[in-house]
């Protein structure tokens, strides 16, 4: 195994660790304050890692909504309400992102932005494929890690997103048109329709995508299994 692989492969095992020792720790601590909200370093996808419940309508009869989605457009996450601490938040991210780089020996540029209420780090460059992994695991890992990151130096809860090569804007294209395809099937059949499971990140683009088409989907079954299910209109 080279270098590069077997640092890939750390990201995927430290991730993994982290979600293990995630209970044990919660209840060593206790209960979370209430402000902190459910989930707060979730890695299922994101734009994974989103703050609990803001896809509640999606999901009838339970209202638990999809753990790990953004909060609507506007809703700061909580210590974060200055440009400038998104700011600082994305030049931890691109140090520790860096690191990583160099310990993998892989090439890659890194941009810094802002959008919204979240600092957005995106790397680019030629040799980025095992930076993401198969439908996105390693880049959510990344994402886990340099969240927990942030927070060690900040200690305040982030929303950081990071990508990969654009990955997430393509992977947001695809699932986009699969939401409006669904939507048209169903609309001509009246029919409902079964997606293949999902994570959150790739459900709520799904969700948004058959609401925009004017019908309303729902989610069923649990992680990872978890998928949604297009309804015909009223």
């Amino acid at each position: 195994m080279s270098q590069g692989e077997s640092a890939v492969t750390d990201l995927q095992v430290s991730a993994a660790d982290q979600a293990q020792a995630g209970p044990a720790r919660q209840e060593a601590a206790g209960p979370a304050p209430a402000e902190a909200g459910a989930d707060e370093f979730a890695g299922a996808g994101d734009d994974a890692g989103y703050d609990a419940g803001d896809d509640a309508g999606y999901d009838a009869g339970d209202g638990a909504g999809e753990p790990g989605l953004d909060p609507e457009p506007g809703a700061a996450a909580p210590g974060l309400t200055d440009v400038a601490d998104l700011e600082l938040e994305g030049e931890v991210a691109a140090d520790y992102i860096e690191g990583l780089l160099d310990v993998a020996d892989l090439d890659g540029d890194i941009d810094m932005d802002v959008e919204g209420d979240r600092a957005v780090v995106s790397v680019v460059g030629a040799t980025l494929d095992e930076l993401v992994g198969q439908r996105g695991e390693v880049l959510e890992a990344l994402q886990e890690l340099t969240r927990l990151a942030v927070h060690r130096h900040t200690g305040n809860r982030t929303r950081i997103m990071i990508d990969v090569g654009g990955y997430r804007q393509r992977r947001r294209a695809e699932l986009a048109e699969t939401g409006r395809d669904a939507a048209a099937e169903v609309k001509r059949t009246g029919v409902p329709k079964k997606l293949w499971a999902m994570n959150p990140f790739e459900r709520k683009i799904v969700h948004d995508a058959v609401a925009a088409a004017g019908l309303r989907s729902e989610s069923e079954g649990e992680e990872p299994d978890r998928r949604v299910v297009v309804l015909p209109g009223d």
